[in-house]
């Protein structure tokens, strides 16, 4: 595909995942992922494949190791806004994936259908969890212009703050990267993220570049403990009750996330 196809087609898929409801979209090419910081730590970290959400790995690969789809040259990220006033986007209702997810998985699907069909271009739906065969979205958003990795280690974009939601597909032509972007709002702020924490995950560097041969580390410098957020979760399981729920005839447990750094943010409030 020449690189005037190329262009034309990301216009339209971009203009296409904003018409099925994406705040946000943008392509980062595979090679440029695969040496991404998330994705050359990650395999390093200790008790990668232990915590909250880890599931059986499918994928042959070791812990914390990508499997790329066969092909993929590039990669297109969607973001989801998930405003203050809708917390329950992000809520589990017992096993059920939270609404936020099942609207993003329904883009995505719907868009892969439509590349498909309209511009003859082969797709792959990621799976969210990297043991199924995912990715590591945050720097895959960074590298296709959605935002910069903030202090709280989340995704901090400039419109919506770090309260957006990711998902991600593969592509088999490499099409142009819209990223990454010059914006780093963390430079100017106080460290509210870090100060919210109610379980103080921000208080000791874990992680140093002599260590893990990189700069660019957990929370940008080190000071981020994943283990001891992982406790947060397993406690807002561990006290989640049964409530009475749209669309459910009996009480369901409702899990509530921590999201106090992700919400403390300024960012994008306005």
């Amino acid at each position: 595909m020449s690189n005037r196809k190329l262009l034309s087609a990301s216009s339209a898929i971009l203009e296409k995942a904003g018409e099925l409801g994406a705040s946000l979209a943008g392509f980062a090419g595979v090679e440029d992922l695969r040496s991404a910081p998330g994705f050359t730590l990650a395999p390093q970290l200790p008790g990668v494949d232990e915590g909250v959400g880890t599931r059986d790995n499918t994928t042959g690969m070791g812990p914390g190791r990508v499997q790329w789809p066969e092909n993929a040259r590039s990669v297109l990220v969607i973001g989801l806004e998930h405003p203050k006033e809708k917390p329950e986007m992000d809520w589990w209702f017992g096993r059920i994936s939270p609404p936020g997810n099942k609207l993003l998985m329904g883009i995505i699907r719907e868009l892969c259908r439509w590349t498909l069909e309209t511009l003859e271009i082969n797709v792959f739906h990621f799976p969210y969890h990297i043991e199924k065969g995912g990715i590591y979205l945050k720097d895959a958003a960074v590298l296709a212009g959605l935002g910069c990795i903030g202090r709280n280690n989340l995704l901090i974009t400039p419109r919506y703050g770090p309260r957006v939601r990711l998902r991600a597909m593969a592509l088999d032509v490499p099409m142009p990267s819209t990223g990454p972007m010059g914006f780093d709002p963390c430079r100017i702020c106080d460290d509210l993220c870090r100060r919210a924490c109610p379980r103080k995950a921000y208080e000791e560097t874990l992680y140093t570049p002599e260590a893990y041969g990189q700069s660019i580390l957990p929370g940008r410098d080190g000071t981020y403990a994943r283990p001891v957020c992982g406790r947060q979760m397993q406690k807002n399981i561990d006290s989640a009750k049964e409530e009475k729920a749209d669309g459910f005839d009996a009480p369901v447990k409702i899990i509530r996330y921590c999201r106090n750094c992700e919400l403390a943010c300024p960012v994008g409030r306005t």
